[in-house]
């Protein structure tokens, strides 16, 4: 009763008129930027953050960017069906069955499928936030500076498991972003550290910065070295609702997709990407005819398709719940909360319950915006595919420094970007992923400052972290998983897979 009473509260804050607006233009521009490839998310919640400064409902701002970052993985399968062309990193795995069913004149039964899947997806995914988030805040009050420390520690290792490729690297990148993350003055001494007496470097590099150009200038990069050959399949994209049939085949898909990317979502450095990856793997794996995948199987798109949007959701939950992003775009959105002196953690469920509980309400609100709106709009999605890349970047790129600008309202944070983006550009071609280095530097700031408590607490006693057990076995499951990922067998098996995705 007291979930039903919860989400009672969510739904009567979420339907007010300005918090359905403001849910409505998030989906939208989600929509677009997934269409739209060089962009992402994380580039355009960035872009947008300083906007939140001047929106007085601290919910409204969240439920706009939530709305962003799930409609962009609606958005981001209408490329990769219809252009063999991922708008979402997250849609990647999309394009090897939607793609195919496409040519065979299935576009409008792929696009569907995956509207529906997205849909009932987001709708278990919205049901289990709801479910779970109590009781892992009540939890969270039982965390102390040690237990914080720890969780993080683990979160950091699981990054690093979960990402692609070589270990080595993701490592790298982790220590990369915590020694990035200490950029500024010492909050305890007032010292400044790896400032090189430059004034702007005193209070540290902004996220937002680094997000924007390793994802969004990055990728900018990336997309102008790719040649232009777009076959855009506008006159086949007829019958969007699936057959009966279909359905019965894709449904088995949707439920087990929507389960494991639930799970994942969770996950530190899980979320959306590794979803849709998984689940893709997954059906190949379990299916009777495995060599139909990769030539039209609907299963390849309502699995991927399923997960991600599950994925993107659960994300949610280890913000909300525990102050803790999982992915860069969750780093974004305790940010956004921070511009509104809201302390991300299990506090805010009882001190701001109708933002906590609008926000998860306005995600199932947001997905039926999507599906509603996302089917008749195909036509105009088509019609901006058509715009060729090189006319589109330049307005992309403007927007980027326009909200690095506006960020402090300083030129150099705009100057900032470029060397990330290089760096960006650089990862991408060494086979580096960017984003356990952006966990690294969000969390790393934090993972000191509890350090710090622990140890002061403590009087400098570092056995503080093994003998309470909480954080003992957290700090025993990081090194377990460590060591479990650098056993001979699953080391190579990992850079197999990571080949076979190449």
């Amino acid at each position: 009763m007291e979930l039903l009473s919860n989400l009672g509260l969510g739904f009567a804050t979420a339907a007010t008129p300005a918090n359905l607006l403001v849910c409505l233009i998030g989906v939208i521009l989600g929509t677009l930027i997934g269409v739209l490839p060089g962009i992402g998310p994380l580039a355009t919640i960035a872009m947008l953050l300083p906007a939140t400064y001047k929106m007085a409902d601290p919910t409204s701002a969240l439920i706009m960017l939530a709305g962003i970052y799930y409609g962009a993985q609606y958005g981001g399968s209408t490329t990769a069906i219809l252009v063999n062309l991922p708008g979402e990193s997250s849609s990647v795995v999309t394009t090897l069955d939607g793609y195919q069913m496409a040519r065979q004149g299935r576009a409008g039964a792929a696009l569907g499928i995956s509207a529906i899947g997205s849909f009932f997806a987001g709708t278990i995914a919205t049901f289990l936030l709801a479910a779970f988030a109590p009781p892992l805040a009540e939890l969270a009050f039982k965390f102390g500076p040690a237990e914080y420390f720890a969780l993080m520690v683990l979160g950091l290792i699981a990054a690093v498991v979960l990402a692609h490729g070589s270990i080595w690297k993701a490592l790298a990148m982790v220590v990369l972003g915590l020694l990035l993350g200490m950029i500024g003055t010492d909050v305890n001494s007032g010292v400044s550290r790896f400032s090189f007496d430059i004034p702007e470097l005193s209070d540290g590099i902004e996220f937002a910065v680094v997000a924007m150009g390793m994802f969004g200038f990055a990728e900018i990069i990336i997309n102008l070295e790719q040649k232009e050959n777009r076959e855009v399949f506008t006159d086949k994209v007829k019958g969007l609702l699936p057959t009966w049939d279909d359905l019965k085949t894709a449904f088995p898909a949707m439920c087990r997709g929507t389960a494991l990317g639930s799970v994942l979502g969770v996950l530190p450095g899980g979320g959306a990407i590794l979803a849709s990856f998984s689940s893709y793997a997954l059906e190949k794996k379990i299916s009777k005819t495995p060599e139909r995948f990769g030539k039209g199987a609907i299963e390849g798109v309502a699995g991927p398709e399923s997960a991600n949007n599950a994925g993107a959701q659960t994300s949610f939950i280890p913000m909300l719940t525990l102050g803790i992003p999982t992915t860069p775009v969750m780093a974004l959105m305790v940010a956004a909360m921070m511009i509104h002196n809201i302390q991300p953690g299990p506090q805010v469920m009882s001190s701001n319950p109708a933002l906590f509980w609008g926000l998860i309400a306005s995600m199932w609100i947001g997905n039926l915006m999507l599906v509603v709106l996302n089917l008749p709009l195909i036509g105009i999605w088509i019609k901006l595919l058509s715009v060729p890349y090189r006319v589109l970047f330049p307005a992309i790129l403007l927007f980027c420094c326009v909200g690095a600008y506006s960020i402090n309202n300083n030129v150099f944070d705009v100057f900032m970007t470029i060397p990330f983006a290089i760096l960006g550009y650089l990862f991408k071609k060494f086979d580096c992923e960017p984003a356990p280095l952006l966990l690294g530097f969000v969390l790393g700031k934090l993972m000191e400052e509890f350090l710090r408590r622990a140890m002061t607490i403590s009087r400098g006693d570092a056995t503080v972290f093994f003998t309470r057990p909480l954080s003992a076995t957290l700090l025993v499951l990081a090194i377990l998983l460590l060591a479990i990922v650098f056993l001979p067998g699953i080391a190579k098996k990992r850079e197999e897979a990571f080949q076979g995705e190449d």
